[in-house]
């Protein structure tokens, strides 16, 4: 979190960095070759022997959620809520880019309010929020002091404590979809503004995801700017939560 980041560095073609205050014309990122469509079965990374990353670069979380939201795809959410363990991989994530943004709780109309302010902490603070009277939806806390922009987390590989995670769940999926993920992680909203670098719950560094397998679609779930090309997810992963098109090369 914060300073301590790693990760590709890369954003997938995402929309470059806006000038803060302005409405951004995201552009859409080159739809993945052919050829990706074809490896889409292959091992993950962390479902073979490869070491995870030692850290995260310096910065990772301190830059535009729409460079951060595919970064960070291979990485782990770790939770010891409530003493049991479970870990997931990201695998489905998508970015809220600030004020400028319509669809975010903190665009321009709406502000800084009381549900809101964790929005507007330092990077790599947990955003928790309630939807619908009944789902928690975990969010990671991107770019500067005071810009409030996020990524949104949708959903996780299960890797540790999936026998927890279905005692929570009772049905399944278990991790496909923001609300079944912290309802398996146990995240409620007594983690809102939590430091991510410290228990219970944590994002740690994971493994390096191959670009091509990592699409982007227009958002899910929103009225404003829902074709911004700033959802992010691994090509034919089982454990997305839904798979409207890409977005094509222009």
């Amino acid at each position: 979190p914060g300073d301590a980041g790693g990760g590709r560095g890369g954003a997938h073609g995402a929309s470059p960095p806006t000038e803060r205050g302005s409405t951004p014309v995201p552009t859409a990122p080159a739809s993945p070759p052919a050829a990706a469509h074809c490896d889409v079965a292959a091992d993950w990374p962390w479902r073979s022997s490869v070491p995870v990353l030692p850290s995260f670069a310096p910065g990772f979380l301190a830059r535009d959620a729409e460079l951060v939201a595919p970064d960070l795809l291979g990485h782990r959410i770790v939770s010891e809520v409530g003493g049991r363990r479970t870990e997931g991989v990201i695998i489905e994530a998508e970015a809220y880019v600030g004020p400028h943004d319509p669809a975010s709780h903190a665009a321009e109309r709406i502000g800084r309010t009381a549900r809101n302010d964790a929005m507007f902490a330092a990077a790599g603070v947990a955003y928790v929020y309630f939807i619908y009277g009944m789902h928690w939806c975990l969010n990671v806390v991107t770019s500067v002091q005071g810009h409030p922009s996020a990524v949104l987390i949708r959903a996780l590989d299960p890797l540790v404590g999936s026998e927890v995670m279905a005692d929570r769940r009772r049905r399944q999926p278990l991790t496909s979809g923001p609300g079944r993920l912290c309802q398996a992680l146990g995240i409620t909203g007594d983690l809102n503004g939590h430091d991510l670098r410290r228990p219970p719950l944590r994002l740690l560094p994971g493994w390096r995801v191959d670009d091509r397998h990592v699409v982007a679609t227009g958002r899910i779930g929103v009225r404003h700017a829902a074709d911004w090309p700033l959802r992010f997810h691994l090509l034919g992963h089982p454990a997305v939560s839904r798979t409207p098109h890409p977005v094509e090369r222009p």
